[in-house]
């Protein structure tokens, strides 16, 4: 920004030329205050609108430019004028400070902005980018891509201004919470480090490639405006926001003096006197507003002198140090105490001397001296400077051939007319001299008006020196304090003060910001020889009075009972003096030098007059209609607000309220009338889509409400009917707004943005239905208008969900298949939506949570109308749309309030006949499938079972399986069809087991009996087959706990179990039978060695004859190792194949225990007669590797050493002695010992 004085301004005539032919419009031109219409139309009759041609002459067309260019000409007059009173509120402000407070706004995105953010997170989907990331990590980011970024609520709320990079951040940090925490802890990593880093790659995405390193080389104005600004960066704003330009506010700048602090102070002075003359004025005319309540008349002009008085307190509480181009003020507090404040008491005080304190600050730098010949070259010389009454200070040495030295002695003194004394010493180099000698002194009476560039001043110096034409070159600064407003010589006469004509020394002293002195000092004295304080005097010209002799230049100051008369050597410093005094007595009255000539700053004027400019600065503040300007004021700042960089909602930046603050405290707005006007703008805002922030219309439309209803929340207690009429239209346009918000509430406030908003939106309207300020309002009126619009969202968010999905053209189309794909996609978006409603909008509902049940419902029931057109379209006995009802039970069952609601009911209501139906059809296919599979059978070993039993349990597993898929919701509904199912499974799982055993019996009566036997894999198949008809139906026919129930099901279950236990003891006997049988043979053939039989002498006498001769096979040794390979094998079979090792040891143990009795009875049946020789070895054989292969296969000691087995063990045992005793070795090492060794 360029100073407003800059030299540019002096040079630029012709620019200001051109720039004056764009400003001004040819028509008629309308001053905004009043006077200075008439004035400016005297100035500036050269540049009057021409005349206008005949009314038949103007088309339609040129009437409507001409209006167009009026209209546009009023709105930049009224444009200025309110810039001259912002200028002047920046440039001075003591009611208001810039708040440090507010919350900072974030950079808003806009259009171009998103796409760019879309292509980055679509380029690391894609993989394109370097970042490393989980496959968590990318489901979230795609999860975020899919559902957040490419909603189309999104787009709108960037396209609204309302979005910033904050909200897109916040919005996947809440999303990912609940993933990180459904994942699984992992040692040594926590739940909160994965968080961390999971948003620092969404920064990388977000970011892209951008190098952050890299800063703009100036910040715009628009990146500051959350920051304190500066005063020219206030003035830049306003500048912007009012559309003034530059060279504009450079001549208002230098014509309204806004670098001049007293100017301004005077001019506050000056506004708050025309205030208070209003106010009597309005009283003693009777005009005042239109109030409610007649009564409130006289509380107005109270209410008007009071806001006066305090303005003017807080003016006179400024420190009148303060002052310069860069003073910063701070806000005052304001006093508790309701009585008026009563200045002009203050005022009347007369000051005393004493009251008067000053401080000047003198800078002296000695430079060089100039004629020194006394002293010899190589003396040493310096200086010594003192200010009378002070301290003395000492130069450095130097030699008297260069007495130069530059150095500078500041000092401090109260004394208006100080005396400097410089003096010159030489080093004297006798040694009884106790001081250096004195070269030369010069004695100076400086003051503040005094040259301030270095000056040759001829010294004093002793007598008979030789330094006749000693000169001393130094600068003397004396700079005049912040309160010393003016100050030099003047020739004065007065009634009570100054009564002699005669030049004195004038000080003008600002005591406080209503407090001035003209003060007369003599030399060397801190205090005023005489004073008089300037309150009540007017200052003007005047002409030389006759037999006042001295001064040229003369001007009174005026007062009931006194005048002073003053007068000056020239017309400038005069100039000086009148406009000092001007601004400390506050005058309205200005006034004007006797000659144009003499006019200060007349280049300025001449420019401002120029330009049209003057009526501006000239216009009275005190006549303007300050409630219209600032409307328009506060309208141009808001849209300068919603159209910057920043993510505002409606808030101003600090700088804005700053200047919004002054003018309103200056210029005497209402805070009703500021808030009121404030409410209408960002009402139009929001009903045109921005996003504003409803706490901010909380807090506007509060203070109206609190106002209007008599609760001074500014202490202001009067209230216009206009105020009233407004805020009735306000809040009737505020409550249309936030229904419609409420029922939008979706789109409004889409995933939860701006955060809380809605939560805020809802306590608006709360506060807005309120009657009154006291009286809440009751909670039915306030459920009753939330009901009323959820009940629309309802209609709306499935409208739209339709839209989207396109589901209109789908219900018009013949294919069921596609009509149920496209419901099935339809309920996982309505799921969607109503999860999403959820998730970001149920807190701001919580207090309503039946309603929003009922809006779901109602959701829901539109809903139905779509899914109950699809069902009907689908064939008879189709089952595809059970995945539907999956689909949306699921979600309702889990909700709580939708549990078993109307629509969950209808759904439960049309699926029943389904399921039914489903179940009937199945059993049937089932009791089918076990008729035909076990006739066509062929047991060969299938996993666990036979085809047919894996084929049954897999559908009677998959049928269950599929109704608890379901998870239908009402509990005796669900308990039937768990019982229907157990009790089928009960009843196939019966049927495959006597199936099972007729098959079986018929393969073991097909079985031989001889020791080539072996079981076949059919066998073990059967076997399997039960077993695994056991563990299906502890699954399938049991009821899950805590349902059993009634001694019927447990007899049923109980029966079912007992049929598998007693086919399993049956088909063990019988495989057992098969088994004793063989050995029943083997030992009908031993039978034919008895003892006394034919056969038996036989046989032996033909094995001792060939015994002679060859090596005849023991006898009998081939049969047991028939039999004993039969057993082992049989055992290997039954171990491999039959999957289920405790049936395998009660088939074992049943089977040992049966052939020791074959044994032992047969043994028994020949307990007279000794066995044969054969007969031994072949049992002994027999019995020892039964005993061993048996007890390999697991079974009990007590079940091999059981009393059958000790029996045979004896009797063999016996046997064998016996033959030991007759007949030697002829056993052959055949044993019952367990210390034999023997083969195989």
């Amino acid at each position: 920004m360029l100073d407003p004085s800059s030299s540019e301004e002096e040079s630029g005539d012709e620019v200001l030329e051109q720039e004056r032919r764009d400003v001004l419009l040819a028509g008629s031109q309308r001053s905004l205050p009043a006077q200075g219409r008439d004035s400016r139309n005297e100035r500036r009759s050269g540049t009057a609108r021409p005349a206008s041609p005949s009314p038949a002459v103007i088309s339609e067309k040129e009437k409507e430019d001409q209006d167009r260019l009026q209209r546009e000409e009023d709105e930049r007059r009224t444009r200025l004028q309110i810039y001259v009173f912002v200028l002047r509120c920046i440039a001075y402000p003591f009611n208001a400070k810039q708040p440090t407070d507010m919350s900072r706004r974030q950079q808003k995105l806009n259009r171009q902005q998103l796409l760019t953010i879309k292509e980055r997170f679509q380029a690391f989907l894609s993989g394109e980018t370097q970042i490393v990331a989980d496959e968590a990590f990318c489901n979230a980011i795609r999860s975020y891509f899919e559902v957040f970024l490419k909603s189309d609520r999104v787009a709108r709320l960037v396209q609204s201004g309302g979005c910033s990079a904050n909200d897109f951040r916040e919005v996947f940090k809440k999303n990912i919470e609940k993933r990180v925490r459904s994942l699984p802890e992992i040692d040594g990593l926590s739940k909160e480090t994965v968080l961390s880093s999971w948003i620092a790659k969404f920064d990388a995405i977000y970011r892209g490639e951008e190098d952050l390193r890299k800063q703009l080389p100036r910040m715009h104005l628009n990146a500051v405006s959350e920051l304190i600004l500066s005063k020219e960066q206030l003035y830049e704003m306003f500048q912007h926001i009012l559309g003034v330009k530059k060279f504009e506010h450079q001549l208002l700048y230098n014509a309204c003096q806004l670098d001049n602090a007293d100017e301004q102070a005077a001019q506050i002075r000056r506004e708050l006197d025309g205030r208070l003359q209003l106010a009597d004025q309005m009283a003693k005319e009777r005009k005042y507003p239109k109030f409610v309540a007649k009564e409130m008349e006289i509380l107005y002009i109270e209410e008007l002198k009071s806001s006066v008085n305090l303005l003017m307190a807080n003016l006179e509480s400024l420190p009148v140090s303060k002052g310069g181009s860069e003073f910063k003020l701070q806000k005052l507090k304001r006093s508790q105490n309701s009585s008026f404040l009563d200045i002009g008491d203050e005022n009347d005080t007369q000051l005393s001397k004493s009251d008067v304190v000053l401080s000047f600050t003198l800078e002296i730098v000695i430079i060089e001296v100039q004629g020194l010949r006394s002293v010899a070259p190589n003396r040493i010389v310096y200086c010594t400077m003192e200010v009378e009454g002070g301290e003395k200070l000492q130069t450095d040495q130097a030699e008297a051939s260069r007495p130069q030295w530059g150095t500078q002695g500041d000092f401090t003194t109260t004394h208006p007319l100080p005396v400097v004394k410089v003096k010159l010493f030489t080093e004297s180099t006798g040694v009884l001299a106790l001081e250096d000698k004195e070269l030369g002194k010069v004695v100076l009476y400086p003051t503040p008006n005094s040259p301030k560039s270095p000056e040759l001043h001829k010294m004093i110096v002793p007598k008979n020196s030789q330094d006749s034409e000693l000169r001393i070159k130094l600068a003397v600064r004396m700079d005049k304090p912040p309160n010393t407003k003016h100050c030099g010589y003047l020739y004065a006469l007065g009634q009570k003060v100054w009564k002699r004509w005669k030049r004195r020394y004038f000080v003008l002293v600002q005591v406080s910001q209503y407090t001035f002195a003209m003060c007369s000092y003599r030399e060397k004295k801190s205090e005023p020889q005489e004073l008089m304080q300037l309150e009540g005097y007017t200052v003007d010209y005047t002409d030389p009075q006759p037999g006042l002799t001295g001064g040229r230049a003369f001007f009174n100051a005026v007062k009931e009972g006194d005048t002073v008369v003053f007068a000056s050597d020239d017309d400038q410093d005069r100039n000086i003096w009148v406009q000092a005094m001007c601004r400390a007595t506050g005058q309205s009255y200005k006034p004007v030098a006797p000659t144009l000539a003499q006019k200060h700053n007349f280049k300025d004027s001449e420019r401002t007059q120029k330009l049209g400019m003057d009526e501006f600065i000239a216009a009275d503040p005190c006549k303007c209609m300050h409630t219209a300007l600032f409307q328009v004021l506060q309208k141009q700042t808001l849209q300068h607000r919603m159209n910057d960089s920043f993510s505002c909602l409606g808030w101003f930046s600090p700088g804005q309220v700053f200047v919004l603050d002054e003018y309103c405290a200056r210029y005497g707005v209402r805070g009703c009338h500021r808030h009121l006007c404030y409410l209408k703008e960002l009402t139009e805002y929001a009903e045109n889509s921005a996003v504003i922030d409803p706490t901010l219309l909380h807090y506007s439309f509060a203070f109206c409400a609190s106002h209007v209803h008599g609760n001074r929340p500014d202490g202001i207690g009067t209230v216009t009917t206009e105020e009233k009429e407004q805020f009735e239209d306000i809040k009737s346009r505020l409550l249309s707004l936030l229904e419609n918000q409420i029922v939008h509430f979706r789109y409004c406030f889409p995933f939860g943005r701006p955060e809380g908003a809605l939560k805020a939106t809802l306590s608006l309207l709360e506060r807005v239905l309120m009657k009154d300020i006291s009286t809440p309002v009751l909670p039915d009126d306030m459920k009753k208008v939330i009901r009323k619009c959820l009940e629309k969202a309802a209609l709306i968010n499935y409208s739209r969900l339709t839209e989207y999905a396109k589901i209109e053209d789908t219900m018009n189309q013949a294919a069921p298949a596609k009509k149920l794909e496209d419901v099935m996609r339809l309920g996982e978006l309505c799921i969607e939506v109503l999860q999403q409603n959820e998730e970001h909008h149920s807190e701001a509902f919580a207090w309503w949570p039946e309603i929003m049940a009922e809006h779901a419902e109602i959701f829901w029931s539109l809903y139905a109308v779509d899914m109950d057109a699809s069902l009907e379209a689908q064939p008879q006995d189709s089952w595809d749309s059970f995945p539907l009802f999956q689909l949306l039970n699921n979600y309702l069952r889990n909700d709580t309030l939708l549990c078993n609601g109307k629509f969950h009911k209808h759904l439960q209501d049309y699926f029943i006949p389904l399921v039914i139906r489903y179940i009937d059809l199945m059993e049937s296919s089932i009791a089918q499938s076990i008729h035909r599979g076990f006739e066509q059978e062929t047991w060969q070993p299938v996993n666990n079972g036979s085809t047919t039993s894996e084929d049954l349990f897999w559908k009677l597993d998959a049928l269950q399986m599929f109704v608890c898929d379901l998870h239908w919701p009402e509990p005796e509904f669900a308990q039937h069809l768990e019982q229907r199912l157990k009790l089928m499974a009960s009843d196939m799982v019966e049927a495959s087991v006597k199936r099972t055993r007729i098959a079986f019996d018929a393969k073991m009566q097909k079985a031989n009996k001889s020791t080539d036997y072996r079981i076949s894999p059919s066998v073990c198949t059967m076997f399997n087959v039960l077993m695994d008809a056991k563990k299906q139906c502890t699954k399938l026919c049991v009821l899950d706990a805590g349902q059993e129930f009634g001694k019927q099901w447990q007899q049923y279950h109980s029966k079912t179990d007992d049929l598998i236990e007693e086919a399993f003891k049956e088909m063990i006997s019988l495989l057992v039978s098969k088994f004793v049988a063989v050995l029943e043979g083997v030992l009908a053939k031993l039978s034919r060695y008895d003892e006394g039989t034919l056969f038996s002498s036989i046989l032996s006498f033909t094995v001792k004859a060939a015994a002679k001769y060859v090596d005849v096979p023991n006898p009998g040794m081939d049969l047991a190792d028939t039999y004993i390979t039969f057993v082992r094998q049989n055992q290997d079979i039954l171990r491999d194949k039959v999957i289920e090792d405790m049936y395998i040891e009660k088939l074992f143990d049943q089977w040992y225990t049966s052939s020791m009795k074959a044994i032992c009875v047969w043994l028994t049946d020949r307990l007279d007669l000794q066995l044969h020789m054969y007969q031994l070895k072949t049992l002994i054989r027999i019995v020892k590797k039964s005993y061993r292969d048996f007890r390999l296969q697991s079974v009990l000691e007590g079940t091999l050493n059981n009393k059958t087995y000790e029996t045979v063990y004896n009797r063999l045992t016996v046997e064998e002695a016996t033959v030991s005793v007759t007949n030697g070795s002829d056993l052959q090492g055949i044993s019952m010992r367990d210390s034999d060794e023997e083969e195989g």
